[in-house]
């Protein structure tokens, strides 16, 4: 993987577990179930149980690879050292440009809970700028951050919970109003898609591997508590919700869990759920941009990104070029974009990265292997169905993004060998 400046490792299987978890138990769990009930109806149960599956696959596929391979980029570079250059760099690219928008998305929707009407995208801006200078500043900063966001953002959610049951408001039968299967196994399907977003923050743990201590045991167990802790949160609030508002009633709100506590006699509550909301937009925004810069780092190291992008901060011991180019590029998607859409465009680039995973920890063996093949196998098919079944615009938009990709290192390698340089 050649010699280049290297990060510091001063991350403890604590701080990755929260690192995880602020991505994880972001914006998502306030976003997620709404088009999820609209494509599912109560059926979203079977698509929270389907998507939580498909991610322990992908998470242990993830687990063994960081094991072998504890250096910055998480699938990026497995792909490549498993793999070839080629399947490294379309989970690199999809990581890169399907985060970079939904890094946008995360600060628009922080944005739109903490900002005053018509200041929305300002607001988002300066949120991208302070998190940026904190994460530059060094990784044991960011997780110190991140640990306070993520005990805000659950006590907020403990309080929603608590006001479903304990306001009257919920009524068990709401939890299959309509028929678990009213909206068909395809509408299911792409509910586990879209709420597959929610689950696919362990991948930063993995991208984070240069700089966690004793990483081929820290960073498996690190993914593992972070998704099972996540898994059942999200259960719990997809059950309080429905028992209160029904799936119609899910689908017809853009935030679900301030709607919930209104059905009841909590009403002064919504203030901490929006605060919840808030911090959880920042936590998940804080998180990504550290994955970003790392996963940015580790391609530029290979040329598949620009490699002055490659350099190491010598006393911050951060990616800081990445990280500045990468802030830049999600204030201009802000100033300039309106990212509803990026729950599905960011799931479509996050399961193909996870489709890469699989297949390269499926090629691992002896030593190195930790769970079985089957889980691998298992874990590729679903990501491939997973995406197959993401709304129309969300596929094509995902298309689009991996043939510009691909153009763009074909152009490159092209000019290597027209200059004389190798490539791969």
């Amino acid at each position: 993987m050649g010699n280049h400046p290297v990060l510091a490792r001063r991350l403890n299987t604590g701080d990755a577990v929260v690192i995880g978890l602020g991505s994880m138990i972001g914006a998502g769990v306030f976003a997620a179930f709404t088009p999820a009930a609209q494509a599912a109806g109560s059926g979203l149960l079977i698509g929270l149980l389907v998507a939580a599956v498909v991610a322990y696959c992908n998470a242990t596929a993830s687990a063994q690879l960081a094991a072998e391979y504890p250096v910055s980029g998480g699938t990026y570079v497995y792909g490549r050292e498993r793999l070839g250059p080629w399947p490294g760099f379309l989970a690199g690219w999809g990581f890169v440009i399907g985060k970079t928008a939904s890094s946008a998305a995360m600060a628009l929707t922080f944005a739109a809970y903490a900002a005053p009407a018509g200041w929305e995208r300002p607001v988002a801006i300066a949120a991208v700028i302070l998190l940026a200078a904190i994460n530059y500043r060094g990784v044991t900063r960011t997780a110190a951050l991140a640990r306070i966001i993520v005990a805000a953002v659950l006590a907020a959610l403990a309080i929603v919970v608590a006001a479903c049951w304990g306001s009257g408001a919920a009524d068990p039968l709401r939890l299959v109003d309509g028929g678990l299967l009213s909206h068909g196994w395809y509408g299911i399907l792409q509910s586990a898609g879209l709420l597959f977003f929610a689950f696919a923050g362990y991948a930063r743990i993995a991208t984070l591997g240069e700089e966690v201590i004793n990483p081929r045991k820290t960073i498996p167990r690190a993914i593992v508590i972070a998704l099972g802790v996540a898994v059942g949160v999200y259960a719990i609030i997809a059950v309080s919700i429905l028992a209160v508002l029904g799936p119609d009633g899910i689908a017809g709100t853009p935030a679900p869990l301030a709607a919930a506590l209104g059905a009841g006699s909590w009403n002064w509550a919504a203030p901490i759920v929006r605060i919840g909301a808030a911090l959880a937009a920042l936590g998940a925004l804080l998180a990504l941009i550290a994955g970003l810069g790392r996963t940015s780092l580790a391609m530029a190291r290979e040329a598949d990104l620009p490699r002055w992008l490659a350099a190491v901060h010598p006393r911050f011991k951060v990616p800081h070029r990445a990280e500045l180019v990468l802030a830049a590029a999600i204030c201009l998607i802000i100033s300039v974009a309106d990212l509803r859409g990026a729950i599905g465009f960011s799931s479509f680039g996050v399961l193909i990265y996870y489709l890469v995973a699989n297949l390269a920890a499926y090629t691992q063996t002896g030593e190195h292997r930790r769970y079985p093949k089957a889980l691998q196998l298992a874990g590729a098919a679903a990501c491939a169905v997973l995406v197959a079944t993401l709304p129309v615009g969300s596929v094509l938009a995902g298309l689009v993004m991996f043939a510009a990709g691909i153009l763009y290192r074909g152009v490159r390698l092209r000019l290597g060998r027209d200059n004389g340089t190798t490539g791969s």
